[in-house]
């Protein structure tokens, strides 16, 4: 499959995968360089493979409460929510952000998952409530970075369905929803006034300085939110969620694995699936692992069970050391 963009991605050389079944660019010039535009700059991405998923009819709010771990209250003034979606066993069928919007809500959700939520979505929606795949109507740009606000004052304001304040980068930005047809007249004004096109690789890099979960890495349907480091999107005083009772068990669980930060001033670099070590033992996996572009050295996130020791990843059968420290690597 193919975004609207696809061509300006051809154009501008980027080099492309498949990723979730979709053509996307991994890079353009660089994954550094592309990295350090967004920190220092503006970085734009395409994200128009996300999956877009409409709710509405009587009893809409209530099914969002129902279906999602984070309170939604906030979606009754106006405002976007982020939070997981929980299987009866707490394990993380996807996460997502619901927009409010024309009278009903606009859950935005993984590429890799749109067909899964759909059905799920679906089989736990009461009489009254409607659910349509709706990705096809939308095309999404993320603007990200320090210039965001800047850049964006020069996209007409008409082009743009709807922009929130949001981003996974750790930077301050927005992700722009629009018409698919609009989507490369969009792009290129970004481009025109210094935005620099980024891809994949840039994505997964900065998203993993900011600590922010990737599905599949730190959650997963056999990962909790509890466990992927997402507790303050667990909140069991708003009355009954799917998950709610295996949350609250897990949550009174001292030896629950724990999401951590590994950091390290040396060469090797931790990937996913690489066996962490502590004090010698094995205590749990890196989840996702990199070169810390803006903030030096290699970093890694890692789901361990509670330990005492001295931390190492081991690489090519030998263990490398490395030190625990405080999530989020990089805060803007």
């Amino acid at each position: 499959m193919r975004t609207p963009l696809y061509d300006a991605h051809i154009r501008l050389g980027a080099r492309m995968v498949d990723f979730a079944g979709w053509d996307m660019p991994v890079q353009y010039s660089s994954i550094l360089e592309e990295h350090r535009a967004t920190r220092t700059g503006a970085g734009i991405f395409d994200v128009s493979h996300m999956g877009q998923l409409w709710v509405e009819g009587e009893g809409a709010y209530e099914y969002i409460q129902y279906l999602t771990t984070n309170d939604m209250s906030r979606l009754l003034g106006g405002k976007w929510a982020y939070s997981p979606v929980c299987a009866e066993d707490g394990g993380t069928v996807d996460d997502l952000i619901v927009y409010p919007r024309d009278g009903g809500y606009l859950c935005c959700v993984n590429a890799s998952n749109t067909l899964k939520d759909f059905d799920w979505f679906l089989s736990h929606a009461p009489a009254g409530v409607t659910v349509e795949n709706h990705s096809d109507r939308y095309a999404q740009i993320a603007l990200q970075g320090p210039k965001a606000k800047e850049l964006l004052a020069a996209v007409p304001p008409e082009l743009i369905l709807l922009r929130p304040a949001t981003g996974y980068t750790g930077e301050r930005g927005y992700e722009l929803y629009v018409r698919p047809e609009d989507a490369a007249t969009v792009w290129d004004i970004l481009l025109d006034r210094g935005a620099a096109p980024c891809g994949l690789g840039a994505r997964d890099t900065l998203r993993m300085e900011a600590a922010f979960p990737l599905y599949g890495h730190e959650i997963s349907e056999t990962v909790s939110p509890l466990e992927g480091g997402l507790s303050r999107f667990v909140r069991p005083e708003k009355g009954d969620f799917i998950g709610r009772e295996a949350l609250l068990r897990q949550s009174a669980d001292p030896a629950r694995r724990t999401l951590i930060g590994l950091m390290s001033s040396g060469r090797v670099i931790p990937r996913q699936g690489y066996d962490v070590l502590c004090g010698g033992e094995k205590v749990g996996v890196v989840t996702s692992g990199g070169p810390g572009v803006f903030v030096g050295g290699q970093i890694a996130m890692a789901l361990v069970v509670p330990c005492d020791g001295a931390f190492a990843v081991v690489v090519r059968g030998k263990p490398e050391p490395m030190d625990r420290v405080e999530l989020p690597f990089y805060k803007a």
